[in-house]
């Protein structure tokens, strides 16, 4: 097998899908691997370290596309990439099937395999090639070092001739991965940190790290079987408002990452509670590739309004490109061990983590939760 490894082309993208150390270990696997030339320079690895690991270095991407069995990007591929591969062959990358119809419609007319890794089931066995995790893990970091860089204040408590610094507040929304992580960094950086989540289990993993946790009801677990959380009622986001409003106001910074799965983010935090932060307070918002948390985040830009700055950039982990990648690469090498054998591309249809993330195959949209919103759409 073949797998073709371009340059990314999204704008601000500085990962990169493979890196040399997995690539070495696919060469053992009998999967052969092509690289763009410049493939890996947004993240520090040359085309020479490919090389020495086995790789081939091609400098015309027609030509690497054209003889791939298997793409394997970052980004969803271009329509002009898609077009170049053979007909048949695998794409593995983020899709969004629903929102990328265009994509999705070639996908099925050359009748590519297409897997979209933010489908990849949240289940222990699937945990190792699991993209949205270990890059949540990122972001949910570097959302705290950017609060702290933007907040005129210190983090931690400090004793001095001047004397006592309390120390900053900081409000998580959201007890995932991202949010998991934000939550042990600003604890690192000696930040009070309270946690608000709809999911019965993030309350102890949350009091695990340190933080306090805000119980809007007791009663109520909006976890999903796959980890993710669902739409609540009226009366329990009422409810949650009140709580966090009040809390707040007091929150020196806020790290929002609260999503459902295939839906825009809830908007959790009004314009009202903005309001009522303290003037230099900062809202970093993990969720606004989803349209956001906070009513007043801007996807892709910082604003400020009513004296808090609001961070909504979408590309956190690329910020991090050097670990983001090897997470990343580390992940699709445990998903091509998943999908091949003896350096042969083969896949079972009926495998769980397959089914899942597999979203169309022999010119036919095969996954099942995306083909059911096609037929609704109809």
């Amino acid at each position: 097998m073949k797998v073709a490894v371009p340059r990314e082309v999204a704008a601000g993208e500085r990962r990169v899908a493979l890196i040399p150390a997995e690539v070495q270990k696919l060469a053992k696997l009998g999967v052969e691997v092509a690289m763009q030339a410049g493939a890996g320079a947004t993240c520090f690895h040359t085309d020479e370290a490919y090389r020495a690991a086995g790789a081939t270095v091609v400098e015309d991407k027609g030509g690497l596309l054209a003889e791939a069995n298997l793409l394997l990007k970052v980004q969803p591929p271009t329509l002009e990439e898609v077009d170049a591969l053979p007909e048949g062959a695998a794409v593995v990358s983020l899709f969004q099937p629903l929102e990328s119809r265009e994509l999705l419609a070639r996908y099925t007319a050359r009748h590519l395999s297409g897997f979209a890794l933010e489908y990849i089931p949240r289940t222990t066995l699937a945990q190792a090639m699991d993209v949205l995790s270990s890059q949540a893990t990122v972001a949910g970091y570097k959302a705290v070092l950017m609060a702290a860089d933007r907040l005129p204040q210190f983090f931690p408590m400090l004793m001095t001739a001047a004397g006592m610094i309390q120390p900053a507040t900081c409000l998580v929304i959201g007890a995932g991965v991202a949010g998991l992580q934000a939550i042990a960094t600003a604890r690192r950086l000696g930040a009070v940190v309270e946690v608000s989540d709809v999911r019965k289990a993030a309350k102890e993993e949350a009091l695990s790290l340190g933080a306090t946790f805000l119980e809007v009801d007791a009663e109520v677990d909006a976890a999903t079987t796959g980890g993710y959380a669902k739409e609540v009622s009226e009366a329990y986001k009422q409810k949650q408002q009140a709580l966090l409003a009040a809390h707040a106001q007091r929150a020196n910074l806020i790290i929002t990452t609260a999503l459902i799965f295939g839906r825009p983010a809830p908007k959790i935090v009004s314009e009202a509670m903005v309001a009522g932060m303290a003037p230099g307070s900062v809202i970093v918002d993990l969720a606004a590739e989803r349209g956001g948390n906070c009513t007043l985040t801007v996807p892709g830009e910082e604003v400020e309004r009513h004296g808090v700055r609001i961070v909504g950039y979408t590309d956190l982990p690329s910020r991090l490109a050097v670990h983001a990648s090897q997470m990343w690469s580390r992940n699709m090498l445990n998903l091509l061990k998943h999908l091949t054998h003896d350096g042969a591309f083969k896949f079972d249809l009926h495998d769980e983590i397959t089914r899942g993330c597999l979203i169309t195959h022999g010119g036919e949209v095969v996954q099942e939760s995306v083909s059911a919103a096609l037929a609704g759409e109809a």
